[in-house]
Parts: C-alpha cells; sequence; structure tokens
C-alpha cells in the first residue's frame, strides 16, 4: 500500500524560507511523477511543482517559479519542496501526492495517492 508523509511545515515570516519533504512507500516510483499542491481556506486545490521519478523533469506553478524548487533523492524514495522568498498568500496545507502515469501533470484528478498534509502559514 503507497503512504505518503509530509513533513516540513510550520510558521515563517515572509520572506522567509520552509523546506517541505514527502517519503513514499509501498511501491517503486520509477514511472511516476509526485506532484505538491496546496489548498488553502475557502480555495480549491492548487498544483504548486512536480517532478518525475526518472530523468527529473520539473513542473512550476507561474505563482512559485523562480522562488520554490522542487527535488527528489531517489535511493531515499523521498520528494522535497524549497520555498523561498514566501509570501502570505503561500499559506496553505501542502499536499504531496503520486502521478502514476504522468501525462497531464498539474491536474490532481490525475494523482492517486495523497499524503494527509503540513500546514505552512506566512505571516506578514
Amino acid at each position: 500500500q503507497v503512504q505518503l508523509v509530509e513533513s516540513g511545515g510550520g510558521l515563517v515570516q515572509a520572506g522567509g524560507s520552509l523546506r517541505l519533504s514527502c517519503a513514499a512507500s509501498g511501491r517503486t516510483f520509477s514511472s511516476d511523477a509526485m506532484g505538491w499542491f496546496r489548498q488553502a481556506p475557502g480555495k480549491e486545490r492548487e498544483f504548486v511543482a512536480a517532478i518525475r521519478w526518472s530523468g527529473g523533469s520539473t513542473y512550476y506553478a507561474d505563482s512559485v517559479k523562480g522562488r520554490f524548487t522542487i527535488s527528489r533523492d531517489n535511493a531515499k524514495n523521498t520528494v522535497y519542496l524549497q520555498m523561498n522568498s514566501l509570501k502570505p498568500e503561500d499559506t496553505a496545507v501542502y499536499y504531496c501526492a503520486v502521478n502514476p502515469k504522468p501525462i497531464v501533470i498539474m491536474s490532481p484528478a490525475f494523482y492517486n495517492y495523497w499524503g494527509q498534509g503540513t500546514q505552512v502559514t506566512v505571516s506578514s
């Protein structure tokens, strides 16, 4: 059974940094993509970033390009999201998820396993 466990959220001032981790277990993920999504209160879940396990191609939402970096450690089955220059509008619960057939990358509908989420709060 696939399990995803996020960590690294917290409270930070605007302009600060956080690094989120997502540890994946339960099977091999060589052909998948891993994505980060976020959901703020009263808003829909939105795409943040994704990375392909094989090849390492990365994808970003326009709102985080140049500030966030997604990476992976294949040996640890872990995906990271380094978040720099954080803004109050980045405040949300952040989720990692698995996309088993990564043709469509940015839609949450194509991700079939999700972590429990980790809260990120950016104060102004």
